[in-house]
């Protein structure tokens, strides 16, 4: 039905194009002088000529009745037959007027995002555009978040007679879930499976946006203390930890605890500086609760520089402090400095890299005897030679 319209308005269309084409034919034969007086470049048109151009016209007029004839005729056919069918005419489209452009307020974010919220660029929040997850979107990223699963296969030869290993292992396996809940708040969290069992090793929600600049992190974390303790087993530039951060903190897995930890940016002029405060329940491979009141405190200042286009320093310094085993009047504490030199040239970026870090450790540890204090440390050095080839020392 809709077609046979269609068919109809373009006729109407065709018949009224054919009718002007005439129309100014014939004003142009009209117009042609019956005596023209002849130039002295163009010779006077012949009578025989005129006579063509008016019996033109007149053919051009007798096929346009029969065609409008004809197209009137089918024309009628189709407004009955639409009759006897019961549907009435479609009105013509009517052509809404342009909508309003609102003016512009602020630059506008790529479809599907939303710029951070002031205070996100306080702290080490996120910075730039975040995703808007609503409707459809909300439901394909909550529910179905980023999922990656790492292995840490390991092999060893030769003889160690403090701390033997199998000549192959899987030490660990682990499977990191993390989405973006809204603009105001991430989820992150990592499940190690290891031949003791499987353990929610980190798992937490960040908040970016908080005001004055603050950045927070609620759940189970590893504690800020020194470099090495925030790395996961798979992205140790080395195949285990230093026998220092063993030692000191906490074995293996190093100190991590469920608690809150709140960063800010330290505005000033001369170094990227952050501050960072965590308070923690007090259950970890050094510290250990007996009340609810036995919380563990650690603090961190971290301060970072740009030394040239290709070197950098980053050194920090952290302190920990928290109840031990031995008791409830008995604490430890831990102090904890260290420092990163990288260099990397941009003209060579991809192929070519150094990072030296250190770390110093400190321990005191109040036992019945007395305190005990402990010290230990570690060097290293990495050097890329290749695109996925390096070598380093320890």
């Amino acid at each position: 039905m809709l077609n046979s319209l269609t068919f109809a308005r373009h006729t109407r269309a065709a018949a009224c194009a054919v009718m002007l084409m005439l129309a100014a034919a014939g004003a142009v034969a009209a117009q042609t002088p019956q005596n023209p007086q002849p130039s002295q470049s163009t010779p006077p048109p012949q009578p025989d000529s005129q006579q063509q151009l008016r019996d033109e016209v007149d053919r051009l007029r007798k096929e346009f009745e029969s065609v409008r004839d004809a197209y009137g005729l089918r024309l009628a056919a189709l407004e009955a037959k639409l009759t006897q069918m019961g549907g009435a005419g479609v009105p013509p489209p009517v052509e809404q007027p342009p909508a309003a452009v609102p003016p512009p307020t602020a630059a506008a974010a790529p479809p599907g995002q939303v710029e951070v919220p002031a205070g996100a660029a306080g702290a080490g929040g996120p910075q730039g555009a975040l995703p808007i997850y609503g409707g459809a979107t909300a439901t394909s990223k909550i529910f179905n978040p980023d999922i990656a699963v790492i292995g840490n296969f390991l092999g060893a030869v030769g003889r160690n007679a403090v701390n033997p290993a199998p000549v192959f292992e899987m030490s660990e396996a682990e499977a990191s879930f993390q989405a973006v809940v809204d603009p105001y708040a991430r989820a992150d969290f990592f499940l190690a499976f290891s031949p003791e069992g499987v353990e929610i090793e980190e798992g937490f929600i960040t908040f970016p946006t908080l005001p004055w600049g603050l950045l927070a992190k609620v759940g189970k974390l590893k504690q800020q203390v020194g470099k090495v303790n925030t790395l996961h087993a798979h992205r140790l530039p080395w195949v285990d930890r230093p026998l220092a951060s063993i030692n000191l903190l906490g074995g293996e897995e190093g100190l991590a605890d469920s608690g809150v930890s709140v960063s800010k940016l330290i505005a000033n002029p001369w170094i990227f500086l952050e501050a960072t405060g965590e308070v923690y329940q007090g259950n970890s491979g050094v510290f250990q609760s007996h009340q609810r009141s036995d919380v563990s405190w650690v603090s961190r200042l971290r301060g970072y520089r740009d030394m040239s286009e290709s070197t950098n320093v980053d050194i920090g310094a952290s302190f920990a402090r928290g109840h031990n085993d031995a008791g409830p009047d008995f604490h430890t504490n831990l102090f904890a400095v260290d420092a990163t030199f990288r260099y990397r040239p941009l003209q060579r970026a991809m192929y070519r890299r150094f990072l030296g870090r250190t770390e110093l450790f400190w321990s005191r540890r109040d036992q019945e005897e007395g305190r005990v204090p402990a010290f230990g440390m570690y060097v290293s050095g990495e050097y890329q030679f290749s695109r996925r080839w390096f070598a380093g020392a320890r």
